[in-house]
């Protein structure tokens, strides 16, 4: 069975263009012209990943990311002509997994299309046995769940990745080269300070005091680590 793409894109030209580069590849596709129509779409789709304009007609992209989110984990690939590295932040606060500025090239969209798909398929088959558990902290593999507490947490791909890999390592010091290898591409250019961002939205997600991490430790000049049952 294909992987389910719905694309949210207002421009004909480029939604036509992708839709069929989508399609050559083998993916199933569902085009939206406007945020409404592809929260409709969404739901009804039930798509494997998302990828959307930032800038739509009647419901922006930020604001269907942000809806998406509280029901869904399914990875996102924001597509925006914004250059402010304000906007590109405020979208993966949101919950976006990945980007790619306009104008872009077809071969870049796809390869990250993949990239995406293979870390989502990567986590769902690494282990189907059951879940992780740190303290109060329970991730779901089979499910792709995260719980805090009695809270249901949705996580963006890279955080979840990001919290799967240090809980499946529980109590074991993670490079920042490391961690960043097996969360990103492996040919990716190693970049820390983005690494470090998103292990600073993760810890506000499953954090009770972020300032004053209790799960994910600091190990200065090394990287990180999560807790042991011991310590929490």
């Amino acid at each position: 069975m294909s992987d389910r793409i719905l694309l949210i894109e207002d421009e004909t030209p480029i939604a036509d263009s992708v839709a069929y580069s989508l399609k050559s590849e083998g993916f199933s596709v569902e085009v939206s012209p406007d945020g409404l129509s592809g929260l409709t779409q969404f739901r009804t789709f039930a798509p494997d990943l998302i990828i959307l304009d930032l800038m739509l007609p009647k419901l922006s992209g930020l604001d269907f990311c942000r809806i998406v989110r509280k029901e869904s984990n399914v990875p996102i690939i924001m597509l925006t002509a914004k250059t402010e590295e304000v906007d590109r932040i405020v979208g993966l606060e949101l919950g976006a997994d990945d980007y790619v500025p306009k104008p872009f090239s077809i071969r870049e969209l796809l390869a990250r299309v993949r990239a995406v798909l293979r870390r989502t398929e990567g986590a769902k088959s690494d282990d189907l046995r059951a879940s992780l558990q740190v303290g109060g902290i329970l991730l779901d593999l089979s499910r792709r769940r995260v719980t805090v507490g009695e809270k249901i947490v949705h996580l963006p791909l890279k955080q979840f990745e990001l919290l799967r890999v240090l809980m499946m390592n529980k109590g074991r010091v993670m490079t920042r080269e490391e961690l960043f290898k097996r969360v990103w591409d492996a040919d990716a250019t190693y970049d820390t300070g983005t690494l470090d961002v998103h292990i600073r939205w993760l810890r506000e997600k499953v954090e009770s005091d972020p300032s004053n991490p209790q799960y994910i430790r600091t190990v200065r000049g090394v990287g990180y680590r999560i807790a042991s049952d011991g310590e929490v």
